[in-house]
């Protein structure tokens, strides 16, 4: 948690940023842009991307910063815009379309004690290799902690839907956690 120093100064670039001070924004950007590349990184395909959703993000941050009331958490407004940047990016940028009903997430299981055998690093190293709708509805389910009403609504799917998609999302993330651990086994095995 920021000292009480901290925040003040935070409060203060605000303050200059909202009279439209360059050097005020600037320290912002630099401040929280590695925040917002940590999350950013979960919801984009690459790098580029991420940056990408970041940069939208502080053009929204320093449009809106007037809206912003100071008694609040200036890193989790930051983080709710940052993560509707990224549904927003997603919708007009999405590759694949949602087209799973909730029939295709029967008989999908998953089985926990594979996925707490890896480090958290790994495993969002393999959320990174799901595809943009499976990766965005786990994020924001898993992660985030939406309700599928609410990730549906976000995203203009049905609840089902986003319950088919977060099994399925699941059932692949298992499979590639199983195909890691055998690489590395066999690896060790020499």
């Amino acid at each position: 948690m920021p000292g009480k120093n901290e925040k003040q100064d935070l409060q203060e670039w605000i303050v200059a940023a909202r009279k439209g001070k360059i050097a005020a924004q600037r320290e912002i950007y630099k401040r929280f842009y590695t925040y917002g590349m940590s999350i950013s990184i979960r919801y984009a395909e690459n790098q580029e991307e991420a940056e990408e959703i970041v940069n939208d993000t502080y053009i929204k941050v320093f449009k809106n910063l007037n809206k912003y009331s100071l008694n609040l958490s200036f890193k989790a407004w930051f983080r709710r815009i940052l993560i509707n940047t990224a549904i927003d990016y997603h919708r007009k940028y999405q590759k694949y379309k949602y087209t799973l009903g909730i029939t295709h997430a029967q008989g999908v299981s998953v089985d926990t004690n594979t996925i707490s055998d890896l480090a958290a690093q790994e495993i969002l190293e393999l959320v990174q290799k799901l595809s943009p709708s499976y990766r965005m509805v786990f994020n924001l389910y898993i992660i985030e902690g939406y309700k599928h009403r609410e990730v549906g609504e976000k995203l203009g799917i049905t609840e089902a839907t986003s319950r088919a998609t977060l099994a399925t999302a699941r059932h692949k993330l298992q499979k590639m956690i199983l195909d890691t651990q055998k690489f590395n086994q066999k690896k060790a095995n020499g």
